[in-house]
């Protein structure tokens, strides 16, 4: 058992979760934009992979602690704003007039195309970006404060409790920032419940895989991480 008095360590595998983690949130980010029905419930297409991240982000908790996954989830944020940018300058470019992605009529078309699928309004980005900080810390958060409650025991519940905080503020908080004013109310909480569910549904399944990576991790970095005198203020990185 390692504590956060501890003198920092080099992990061998922590910037290949680092990786899976931004990867996942980078890609849900972009394939958000379609919707699909899912056991009759409308979803974004990212909750096939968005949940990944979170799953990641118990490991992180779980196996390195808090400081370290409070440092993960700033990179995701900024690895995600990059790709946003990169995205919006591609798009504000001019395309030449020959360009029509091999399946357009015109560059206009294929332009058009482009914004419809990979273009993002500052409210949807703004959704985004503030559901997830908020989603992700509080699932690292309640984590390690569990693990610490529970001396480590029942990671399960503790996966799966973390999970219904995390996503339940990340659903609210997204949807309630991109859609009000344009769903009805009654609309706005069945996306949000639908989210919801299905995520924790998601977590719950990945909870055998979940076991499974952290109890590999934890023998390969000969680390299980207690925070028991962390400070967990989001913004600090001392």
């Amino acid at each position: 058992m390692n504590a956060n008095n501890a003198r920092p360590r080099n992990y061998r595998f922590l910037s290949l979760v680092t990786a899976v983690f931004v990867t996942a949130l980078v890609i849900s980010n972009i394939i958000a934009v379609k919707l699909v029905s899912i056991f009759g419930l409308v979803l974004p297409a990212a909750v096939v992979l968005f949940p990944v991240a979170y799953i990641f982000g118990d490991i992180l908790t779980e196996v390195y602690g808090y400081r370290q996954a409070r440092r993960v989830i700033w990179t995701g944020f900024f690895c995600n704003l990059v790709a946003v940018v990169a995205i919006w300058i591609a798009g504000a470019l001019p395309p030449v007039p020959f360009w029509t992605a091999g399946v357009y009529q015109s560059a206009a078309e294929a332009q058009t195309a482009y914004q419809a699928i990979l273009g993002f309004t500052p409210r949807l980005l703004a959704a985004s970006f503030t559901a997830y900080l908020v989603g992700e810390f509080l699932n690292s958060f309640v984590l390690a404060r569990l693990k610490v409650r529970t001396q480590g025991r029942f990671l399960w519940m503790r996966t799966i409790t973390s999970t219904l905080v995390g996503e339940g503020a990340d659903s609210a908080i997204f949807v309630t920032l991109a859609f009000s004013g344009i769903l009805p109310t009654p609309a706005l909480v069945t996306t949000i419940l639908s989210q919801w569910v299905f995520k924790v549904a998601y977590e719950i399944l990945a909870t055998p895989l979940t076991y499974l990576i952290v109890n590999t991790l934890k023998r390969a970095e000969n680390e299980d991480y207690y925070d028991i005198n962390t400070n967990f203020n989001p913004v600090s990185f001392k």
